[in-house]
């Protein structure tokens, strides 16, 4: 596994089987991990962050869901024990939609059973809404409420390096889909629509590679949804 770095502040992790990808923002002595895959090979990521020195210093960890699936959020239990273990501070943040059903185990939405798995619920400390502000060291990444894929997915987007955290809403050449609970493909359009408006210079999807024509991609994105209709 090669960590894809994207300077000056992000590790990105390509997901391993049916993981998500894993992405590490660091500043100062905090850091965002935002998903955790399923927790089936999150010692994978690990290592891999261990081996290239990405941990050292860090003192405060938040590890952000953008939606509620369990490729997602699986490895969130795993995450936190090995951090605790070591003296790190350890946060849950989502989008509050996506905390309900995370603190609550909804197998409804979270899907564990997909994936031969159980889930355990657990707390998130914060629940955020749209356009509320994440902190990781002096950085400060915005939450975009984007429903479609599942009622509670968002994406973070960090204004200075214009990187956009897109979890499962756009990827590269297609959009997340909608036919899995609280999936509707009206709110998708809506939620394309308005990250359409955002000055990005590279998209980071939940799976798949880096959007690096980002206006070209929304463009091709658009088309696709507008042939649904």
């Amino acid at each position: 596994m090669i960590p894809i770095e994207i300077p000056p502040n992000t590790v990105m992790l390509r997901g391993h089987g049916w993981d998500s990808n894993v992405y590490l923002v660091k500043d100062e002595d905090e850091a965002l991990i935002i998903d955790t895959g399923t927790g089936v090979y999150w010692h994978k990521y690990m290592d891999v962050w261990l081996n290239e020195n990405y941990l050292n210093g860090i003192e405060r960890i938040t590890i952000f869901n953008t939606h509620e699936h369990f490729d997602h959020v699986g490895g969130n239990p795993a995450f936190r024990r090995y951090f605790e273990e070591r003296g790190i501070k350890v946060y849950f943040a989502a989008h509050r939609y996506t905390a309900q059903a995370l603190e609550s185990g909804d197998d409804y939405v979270i899907l564990s059973f997909y994936y031969g798995r159980s889930y355990t619920p657990h707390e998130v400390h914060l629940k955020l809404g749209d356009g509320d502000t994440l902190r990781v060291g002096k950085l400060r990444l915005t939450l975009i409420h984007t429903p479609g894929h599942t009622r509670g997915s968002a994406c973070l987007y960090e204004p200075e390096e214009k990187l956009l955290f897109t979890g499962d809403t756009i990827f590269n050449g297609t959009v997340g889909r909608t036919d899995l609970p609280t999936g509707n493909l009206e709110m998708l359009k809506k939620s394309i629509e308005r990250l359409g408006r955002l000055d990005v210079y590279l998209g980071l999807p939940g799976h798949g590679g880096i959007i690096k024509n980002w206006k070209e991609n929304f463009e091709y994105v658009k088309h696709l949804l507008e042939e649904q209709e």
